[in-house]
């Protein structure tokens, strides 16, 4: 398997992607090699550790680079030798079977919905992020950013979305799927939540998803009540951000319980952009190095799976 990586991406760039990619060296599949895509002279300049000579690394260089503050559609358009348009380049080629970046989570975007491609039946793809709770379960949570506002058929087919990703990645056998409300009885919520509970109940009714109902806030770090957390990209974003300020203040406090190390987004290195027709992963602009390593093996582990077939098969069912 071929993955890549926009080893120009990310607001350390290329030091840590360089690191990044000789940590996760040792932690990849034998037969996985890893291509990078960006100014070789200034990989060569950031690779203190030989990584470059490693036979599981290929390099594509690229001579521009699409900066965070620019235009994402007018820059992917004009810069055809940056590191993410080449990227998603060999990406529709099939030359790789992934492709990961922390830089312009913009640009990234306009690739996967220009590029890529939606799968056909799905109306809004998601992004989506997996953190521990207190119980030490894993917990995947979608939509995270991507769609600030949802229609209620949206929310419904993300049950879908985040049941095949928990199952394939997550490896939990039978997700149970929820909505994120204030309450859990079926009539609390507002316009969306109130319209979209019974279109997930028929669903799960139908044997689409295990849907269990609402969960409330509270419940999310503390209870094994669901696996998967559908809710809009406002409140999804809201909710994530809020949980890394939450962990960065445990931390700076201190407290290095195996509970907060489970909300590191370091641990998880990226989120997964789902319904499209590829695996692309898309990090933070301020991923470290172990960040961008643990980004390049949840693009391996996406990739083999091959989720976007059973995305295509659900749907087109």
């Amino acid at each position: 398997m071929r993955i890549g990586l926009d080893a120009m991406g990310g607001d350390y760039a290329p030091q840590v992607t360089v690191e990044g990619a000789h940590t996760a060296l040792s932690q990849l599949s034998g037969d996985t090699t890893l291509v990078l895509f960006g100014d070789r002279a200034a990989l060569q300049a950031a690779d203190t550790y030989g990584v470059l000579n490693d036979p599981r690394i290929e390099v594509v260089p690229t001579t521009e680079v699409i900066a965070m503050g620019d235009h994402p559609v007018k820059a992917f358009a004009q810069k055809s030798d940056s590191s993410i348009v080449v990227g998603f380049r060999h990406l529709c080629q099939g030359d790789i079977a992934g492709f990961a970046s922390a830089g312009s989570t913009g640009a990234m975007m306009v690739g996967c919905m220009q590029a890529v491609g939606q799968i056909e039946g799905v109306i809004r793809p998601a992004i989506a992020t997996a953190f521990k709770t207190a119980t030490g379960n894993d917990v995947l949570l979608l939509d995270v950013g991507l769609n600030a506002d949802c229609k209620p058929e949206v929310l419904a087919q993300y049950g879908i979305i985040g049941s095949i990703y928990a199952r394939e990645t997550l490896k939990i056998a039978n997700p149970r799927v929820a909505l994120l409300n204030i309450g859990e009885e079926p009539e609390k919520g507002n316009l969306l939540t109130k319209a979209t509970y019974p279109l997930m109940a028929e669903k799960g009714a139908a044997g689409a998803y295990n849907f269990v109902g609402n969960i409330e806030g509270k419940h999310l770090l503390t209870s094994d009540i669901a696996d998967v957390i559908v809710c809009d990209g406002f409140s999804g974003n809201t909710l994530l951000k809020t949980i890394e300020g939450f962990h960065h203040i445990l931390q700076s406090q201190g407290i290095n319980a195996p509970f907060v190390e489970g909300l590191n987004y370091e641990n998880v290195g990226g989120t997964p952009v789902l319904g499209i027709n590829s695996t692309v992963i898309i990090g933070h602009g301020c991923s470290t190095a172990k960040a961008i390593a643990n980004m390049i093996l949840l693009t391996e582990r996406a990739a083999s799976a091959d989720m976007v077939s059973q995305f295509k098969k659900a749907f087109n069912s």
